[in-house]
């Protein structure tokens, strides 16, 4: 197999799916913009041959870049970021070069949140009351139906950017002062509650080989919005109301040979409402919660199951992860070394957060893993703990 990677340098976890693809048997070749010798030793060596561009929203030179690796290389299996920022890019990629995959077709409902609800309502899963649009009129129209509080979001786009909670008229007028102008919103009735995920991969066959479900413990918008720190729980064994709801929605997309993340809102009666699809790994570090959480390799579960349509298992939850991240503005009472300290025990990893990531996920982060979650809840408050 034939595996260009789009972007393998970033975010730096492309590494880990290059190195997995080679040691599955691809031949993994890459686009970038960054130097050759600026790439991580893994990536490296990984890549059979590595194509640099100057703009990687250059079509043409993305373009020219395959021309390059089938006169190279012969026949292109696979284009590929594993990055939702560059889903229509590769689609059409793989639309000009007739390569195995999503085309373009697809992607359009895909990214679209308002296009998504007749999958959802296809699912049977549970959805949130929204209206399209793009003006004051349009808003006021679904106000007077649901009443605030509402959200407000971009209609395609990943994230929580342009994304807020509007509990008023002057908030309303304070959205429409700062919406970039032409941009297309959905704006949905407000639901009090918290995002679970269902994540996983589903095979070229359409059959879900691995799952794993993780839940938020504030909101995502919240966070972005009132640059707060966060912290979220993979747990070892997904609530069977998420299975359920996961695999209608894995089923009502037709997704084949993918990562997928779901995301759902969890209300605190228990009601499981249908968010949003993404056609990718969960972002951050979750893919390696996912491993501390099942003592397994996801990056190369996820390779072999693309180059010979198989993974291992069976796959059993061991440990509950937890991510709590720390925000550079806020005075917290513990430091870094009493951190570390007090939950040596339970940390396997902490580090900086790339800078193009740190309104949500935090400046710096701690991955804490424990089969006590009691434990795990007890540490993230420690290292959330504020100087009075």
């Amino acid at each position: 197999m034939n595996f260009v990677f789009f972007s393998p340098h970033f975010p730096a976890n492309g590494a880990d799916f290059c190195d997995r693809l080679r040691k599955a048997g691809a031949t993994v070749l890459g686009i970038g913009d960054a130097p050759f010798e600026a790439l991580a030793p893994t990536l490296k060596s990984a890549l059979s041959e590595y194509y640099r561009i100057t703009d990687m929203e250059d079509y043409d030179q993305i373009y020219r870049a395959m021309g390059h690796f089938i006169h190279e290389w012969g026949r292109i299996d696979r284009f590929e970021s594993l990055n939702e920022h560059w889903l229509d890019l590769e689609a059409g990629i793989r639309t000009d070069f007739n390569i195995e995959g999503i085309k373009l077709d697809y992607v359009k409902n895909i990214k679209r949140k308002s296009r998504m609800r007749a999958s959802f309502r296809k699912a049977g899963v549970n959805v949130i009351a929204q209206r399209k649009t793009s003006d004051r009129a349009g808003a006021m129209t679904f106000l007077r139906k649901v009443g605030y509080p509402v959200v407000v979001k971009p209609d395609s786009g990943a994230g929580a950017t342009h994304t807020y909670k509007i509990s008023n008229v002057a908030e309303l007028d304070e959205f429409f002062r700062i919406k970039p102008e032409g941009m297309s919103f959905v704006m949905e009735e407000f639901i009090d509650g918290l995002v679970v995920t269902y994540d996983g991969l589903v095979n070229r066959d359409g059959v879900i080989v691995f799952a794993a479900s993780t839940k938020y413990d504030d909101s995502i918008m919240d966070v972005v919005n009132k640059n707060k720190h966060m912290s979220y729980t993979c747990r070892p064994e997904i609530p069977p109301e998420i299975e359920d709801a996961g695999r209608r929605i894995v089923k009502a997309f037709d997704l084949r040979e993918r990562f997928f993340h779901i995301e759902l809102f969890e209300t605190r009666q228990g009601k499981i409402i249908a968010l949003e699809v993404n056609i990718r790994p969960p972002g951050a570090w979750m893919p390696d919660a996912i491993n501390y959480t099942f003592d397994v390799d996801i990056y190369a579960e996820w390779a072999n199951m693309v180059v010979k349509n198989e993974v291992g298992g069976p796959f059993e939850g061991k440990y509950f992860t937890v991510y709590a991240s720390r925000k550079n503005h806020i005075r917290y009472r513990h430091s870094h070394a009493d951190v570390l300290a007090a939950h040596a025990d339970k940390i396997v990893h902490h580090q900086d957060i790339e800078e193009v990531f740190s309104r949500a996920m935090g400046n710096y982060a701690y991955q804490l893993r424990s089969r006590d979650r009691d434990a795990l809840r007890q540490a993230v408050e420690y290292i959330h703990a504020e100087e009075a």
